[in-house]
């Protein structure tokens, strides 16, 4: 593959299997991280700057003058300083102390502008703060573009066309599909396309155990990525047929399963999304073809979830328990 651009280098055909965790049927993993900003997001990235693009043209405004602003938990931070980068934009990433270090440290370095907020909000996170941050800017600035995440139609979109379209093409029908939920575009995108091609598949939507985004009540979060203290705009309930929660520590638990076992290195998302499958397995009928996605890898968390302090200060008590089990336990 030769590309123009280093936002170019998507691969959507990449899928690893992991039969153990569904005994009886067929467990297709879609790695989404073997691209250069490492994770899912960078399709998102595309699309959000790319409608950018055609707002800033329509409004009169120029870049790069025009300063682009994102609220994000790390990822989208990571492939939206990439994107610009190449395009010569000026980008502000509002995040907050959940985001890896790593991922705050590649920001900068690929020239974006980190603005990290510590006021939690009325949930106990911090993305309201966040976005409370953003427009204070924008009343401040009026040369600053919000690309807004959460409430852009263009980052769902860029699933069904991308992300769902290759599930299809590439593995069939499944029977059922399992997508993390973080601002929901991934699994907006995926359950659209899917909803119009392969109707019988359910779309499993992943979330985690203090995450307000279907209703639950909300708690304190540590690891970034899935879940959110403020209902995305972006949510249409009708494209999920089925809800599983996950608790941070069985996430943790198995992430470190996979590394020790299969020798794979998966992000916190990744393991929140294969324990609910592990959860779910008992009610998933023999022979079933089921397909989850993986955001990202886990180099950017070598200092959290795989640091054994780090988690042992966050579940004490239950992470011993959960940590001596295996992934075909």
């Amino acid at each position: 593959m030769i590309a123009e651009e280093v936002y170019d280098l998507v691969l959507d055909d990449v899928f690893v299997r992991l039969d153990q965790l569904v005994p009886g049927s067929s467990l297709y993993l879609k790695l989404e991280g073997l691209n250069p900003a490492g994770s899912v997001k960078l399709k998102t990235a595309i699309a959000l700057v790319r409608d950018a693009e055609e707002q800033i043209a329509k409004s009169g405004r120029t870049f790069p003058r025009t300063r682009l602003i994102e609220s994000t938990s790390g990822n989208l931070g990571v492939a939206l300083a990439m994107v610009c980068a190449a395009k010569g934009y000026a980008l502000t990433c509002v995040t907050d102390p959940n985001a890896n270090r790593q991922s705050v440290q590649l920001m900068r370095t690929l020239g974006a502008e980190v603005v990290v907020i510590d006021a939690p909000d009325a949930n106990g996170g911090f993305l309201q703060s966040r976005i409370d941050y953003i427009r204070r800017r924008l009343r401040r600035d009026p040369h600053t573009h919000w690309l807004n995440q959460y409430a852009n139609p263009a980052g769902p979109r860029a699933h069904r066309d991308r992300t769902g379209r290759a599930i299809f093409e590439h593995i069939g029908h499944a029977d059922y599909v399992f997508v993390g939920a973080g601002t929901t575009g991934t699994l907006m995108g995926c359950g659209a396309y899917l909803r119009r091609h392969s109707p019988t598949t359910r779309i499993v939507a992943v979330d985690s155990v203090g995450s307000v985004t279907f209703g639950g009540p909300p708690a304190r979060r540590h690891i970034p990525g899935l879940g959110t203290s403020r209902r995305p705009e972006i949510l249409d309930p009708a494209l999920v047929d089925d809800l599983v929660l996950v608790p941070e520590s069985a996430s943790v638990d198995m992430c470190h399963a996979l590394a020790r076992e299969r020798g794979l290195l998966f992000g916190g998302s990744t393991g929140t999304v294969l324990a609910a499958v592990q959860m779910a397995a008992k009610d998933i009928p023999d022979g079933s073809i089921v397909v989850a996605i993986s955001p990202d890898f886990g180099d950017r968390y070598l200092d959290t979830l795989y640091d054994d302090r780090w988690v042992s200060e966050r579940w004490p008590a239950e992470i011993d328990a959960e940590m001596s089990t295996g992934i075909g336990a």
